[in-house]
């Protein structure tokens, strides 16, 4: 994945084909000096006003013979004189200007520009938290959330495309990859979905997400759309295409499958036996939150047979004053659950907090003593509400929100065969999604036996050392595992 270079020049090229990658060129009397450097890494102002400007100050009374002049001339501190190609890769994607006395000069100076744009408190993400881990997000700058990505991903092959999307807005679109290890085939997709858009004006990453999906007629997002930095980092890092939108504070990565949407960071900075039994949990979180309501309606109107004698007394007392039939009775506590959702979303935070805690106590046990609902079904909806959470993506939560309707429908006609047939539907929709034409439930369809290790479960470090093969990469093996070494017993020795 990091392409050794035979001299400066091989550097340069590669490195030019990213947007940002700049060349500027100042002439000092009759000699002309170039500068390299990653616009989204180094402090703009502090180039024009410590370098640029010094030095066409300084060439006025004198001339610059050798480089050795600059590191006399210039007022920085840290400044390098160096023929090393691992040093001038290195301290370039560091936030260094590479400074070039003559155009195939192999020595030049290295002078530190970095910028920590985007390192404040002002930048911690909001909807993606996690307790363990870096609390690193976007804004909504792309300079500054692609010097981001730079700070983490230090390879000259990370490349960094920008398109002009919208007709009204032109805004500044960035396609991110790591050349030599993702597919050519993705990379050209993408390019191709985006250039053809034809919009007005683009607010948000989300809006070239839905335009961008192979398929707008689903409820499932195809598209990860993650605030977090890291996420972003791994997923460039084992292949896929990232999407930053100027004026947005989500990146948006593809191709990605329905596992993507119940990974969280978080799994893989605890131990692969916590990580894995979360992940679990989350799964099953995602199953009880949609069919939990559908399966008491399914029960209470058609299926009393299955219910046991000792939970079918209590059952039959907290419903023998409700006047409705279970749909109904479900319908009105889902709906009043996703009124709530919607009024705390919508108000400030420390409204919505009080609205939510306060309202659903206050409705909940008002609707059962007006014996509009059961005691049983309101403890079933609001777990059903705190299950469809625990999906670290919003947009995939959203989706779990809105299949339970469809299903619960089903359930009042048919009742256990209407959830059934709800399933097969749901599977068959899903199996033929797909996200930039890569399917959209591998490894489940098509069959990855090696890929599941990193599924349902997350695997110790020790087996993830490949990427995943759906994405086609171009490197296939992320790092070589080393076996551990043994404490030798002093017992042993003797």
């Amino acid at each position: 994945m990091r392409k050794e270079f035979k001299n400066l020049d091989q550097l340069l090229k590669l490195s030019g084909q990213s947007s940002d990658f700049k060349t500027t060129v100042i002439s000092l009397g009759k000699q002309e000096v170039s500068i390299f450097y990653y616009s989204t890494l180094i402090d703009a102002k502090w180039m024009q006003q410590h370098l640029i400007l010094v030095l066409q100050n300084r060439a006025l009374d004198s001339e610059i013979k050798d480089i050795e002049d600059i590191k006399a001339w210039i007022p920085i501190n840290d400044i390098e004189i160096t023929d090393e190609l691992t040093t001038i890769q290195s301290k370039l994607l560091k936030g260094y200007a590479i400074v070039q006395l003559h155009e195939n000069d192999q020595k030049c100076a290295l002078v530190n520009l970095a910028d920590n744009h985007g390192m404040r408190k002002t930048n911690e993400t909001e909807n993606e938290f996690s307790v363990v881990g870096p609390k690193v997000g976007f804004i909504e700058d792309l300079d500054t959330n692609i010097g981001l990505l730079r700070k983490q991903i230090n390879l000259p092959n990370l490349i960094i495309k920008e398109i002009i999307v919208g007709k009204t807005s032109k805004t500044k679109v960035a396609i991110i990859y790591i050349d030599g290890l993702t597919n050519e085939q993705t990379i050209q997709t993408v390019e191709q979905r985006l250039t053809d858009i034809d919009y007005d004006v683009v607010f948000d990453s989300s809006t070239l997400d839905q335009i961008m999906s192979d398929n707008s007629w689903t409820p499932f997002p195809l598209f990860v759309s993650s605030e977090r930095r890291e996420r972003v980092v791994y997923s460039i890092s084992i292949g896929q295409v990232a999407v930053l939108s100027d004026g947005s504070p989500y990146c948006v990565t593809g191709p990605s499958t329905l596992f993507d949407f119940f990974i969280s960071p978080e799994d893989y900075y605890l131990p692969w036996i916590l990580g894995s039994f979360f992940r679990l949990i989350r799964i099953f979180g995602v199953m009880f939150s949609v069919f939990a309501t559908s399966m008491y309606v399914a029960i209470t109107t058609y299926h009393y047979e299955v219910i046991p004698k000792d939970l079918l007394g209590p059952l039959m007392f907290s419903r023998q004053n409700v006047p409705f039939p279970p749909f109904f009775e479900v319908l009105f506590l889902e709906i009043t659950i996703e009124f709530l959702r919607e009024a705390g979303a919508r108000l400030p935070t420390k409204i919505g907090q009080t609205l939510g805690i306060v309202g659903g106590i206050v409705i909940g046990q008002a609707a059962v003593q007006a014996a509009l609902t059961s005691n049983i079904l309101l403890i079933l909806v609001a777990l059903s509400a705190l299950a469809s959470f625990t999906t670290p993506i919003y947009k995939m939560s959203n989706a779990i929100r809105f299949l339970r309707f469809p299903i619960i429908f089903l359930s009042a006609i048919w009742g256990g065969i209407g959830i059934f047939i709800g399933v097969g539907f749901l599977f068959v929709h899903i199996i033929r999604l797909k996200s930039l034409g890569s399917p959209y439930v591998v490894p489940i369809f098509p069959l990855r036996i090696a890929e599941l290790k990193d599924s349902f479960i997350r695997s110790s470090f020790q087996i993830l050392n490949k990427r995943p093969q759906h994405l086609r990469p171009k490197s296939s093996v992320k790092y070589l595992p080393n076996k551990p070494v043994k404490q030798k017993n002093d017992l042993d020795e003797e």
